[in-house]
């Protein structure tokens, strides 16, 4: 497949509105595990956090995916929110989930919207996520619409 230059700004749209529900979807679940009363609290709030980092994960997987063929030209390598998600699916992917070094992406601890660094352990929260769903939804809008 050749690169994608441009996504129509409906289609970027409809993609943020369904990441969108999934975070409201997990926050929906964490609400109703927070209520549980009695022995399976603890129980449930453990298995809920244990989920927490495999979730979100996943999601920045599949955010990217809506993307996978968007043209690295325009995407730049200045260590960009886009970049960010190009690192952390490499090493989740094929890394063992610890964030792998990319040398044609300047990506820099201090500057990058979760502030890993090569070797970190990527174990995503729900507001790690978040944050770094809309730096991604603002960069694909400002460069590919």
């Amino acid at each position: 497949m050749l690169c994608v230059n441009q996504y129509s700004r409906e289609y970027i749209t409809e993609c943020r509105m369904a990441v969108d529900e999934d975070i409201a979807s997990y926050r929906e679940l964490a609400t109703a595990v927070g209520g549980t009363s009695g022995k399976g609290k603890a129980q449930a709030a453990a298995a809920l956090e244990a989920f927490e980092p495999v979730f979100f994960n996943n999601m920045v997987l599949a955010m990217d995916r809506y993307f996978e063929h968007r043209s690295r030209t325009l995407e730049l390598k200045d260590g960009n929110a886009l970049n960010e998600v190009r690192v952390l699916c490499t090493s989740l992917a094929a890394n063992n989930g610890r964030l792998a070094a990319d040398k044609q992406i300047k990506l820099k601890p201090e500057r990058s919207v979760l502030g890993y660094a090569v070797g970190d352990e990527v174990r995503l929260s729900a507001d790690d996520f978040e944050r770094l769903a809309k730096a991604f939804f603002a960069e694909m809008e400002s460069k590919f619409s």
